[in-house]
């Protein structure tokens, strides 16, 4: 089957982003999201409006979502008005939220039986890597159904990695996920240090940023923060999402995780203190630094 009619459902600042992209590639897109105006930007470049994810899942060749939550997710695609209740068997439905192991295996579960092909695709690269559709998309699933789907994934991501069986995209992202939040609060913590210790921050970035300390976090995510930036290239609140899902099934699964749950908790003290919406940055606050 040729890919050409596309439903992509949420267009925040990864998904508008991604979803330029695939019409870019030639893609006809429909497009749902909670908030339209969000979506003004690709409703200007030609993709049709829909006013709901069901009526966004109708008569496409693939369904797209990226949206925040598992719970939104599974509303998104069970829910009475949702994807599966819309879609004609041979559709491509394909989630690209963080979200969920064990909920990809129930979607999977559920589109099998209609005979939809559901695929679990989360993505990692940040704003950064949804603006130059550099993207490294882990995806869980059948073989034919990852090799179906890879002009679509093409037009998104560069590094596209079939993981394996429903919900190992899902898994592979958790571990993503798991090693940022050591790489981050690392960095984090080696510039309270410098502060606590008497030395220039700024001088010490310029120091160690370079050698084998760097990494991305500390050269793109802290970066930001110590120049006083802390717009979201990522929410910290939905890292925090992230994080939860790897401490959850982590518990299932019989990892112990303790750096994992040490961070967790501090990204749960600033969501308290209300700096949920800010990017990732935003977790040097919680070890002093402005």
């Amino acid at each position: 089957m040729e890919i050409r009619n596309i439903g992509f459902i949420g267009t925040g600042i990864m998904g508008a982003a991604m979803a330029g992209h695939l019409m870019d590639a030639g893609f006809r897109l429909s497009v749902y999201n909670r908030t339209k105006s969000k979506a003004e930007g690709l409703l200007a470049k030609g993709a049709v409006w829909c006013d709901s994810p069901g009526a966004c899942a109708k008569g496409q060749d693939v369904v797209i979502t990226i949206v925040g939550y598992p719970k939104d997710v599974e509303e998104v695609y069970l829910g009475k008005d949702g994807i599966l209740a819309n879609v004609p068997a041979g559709t491509y439905v394909v989630d690209m939220t963080t979200s969920s192991p064990i909920l990809a295996e129930k979607i999977f579960a559920a589109a099998k039986e209609k005979g939809v092909h559901a695929v679990d695709a989360p993505v990692t690269g940040g704003d950064v890597g949804a603006k130059n559709a550099t993207l490294s998309i882990l995806v869980g699933g059948e073989a034919e159904d990852f090799a179906a789907l890879q002009p679509v994934f093409a037009a998104m991501g560069k590094n596209i990695v079939h993981m394996g069986s429903a919900g190992a995209g899902q898994k592979a992202k958790a571990c993503n996920q798991i090693a940022i939040a050591g790489a981050l609060a690392g960095a984090c913590e080696a510039y309270a240090y410098a502060k606590a210790s008497g030395l220039d921050v700024e001088k010490t970035y310029q120091a160690i940023s370079a050698g084998a300390a760097s990494s991305f976090q500390m050269n793109n995510v802290v970066r930001r923060g110590l120049s006083g930036d802390f717009a979201p290239g990522f929410m910290l609140k939905h890292f925090g999402k992230d994080l939860a899902i790897g401490t959850e099934t982590s518990a299932a699964y019989g990892a112990a995780l303790p750096v994992l749950a040490q961070v967790l908790s501090e990204v749960r003290q600033m969501e308290r203190l209300q700096e949920g919406d800010k990017g990732t940055q935003a977790l040097l606050h919680y070890y002093g630094l402005e």
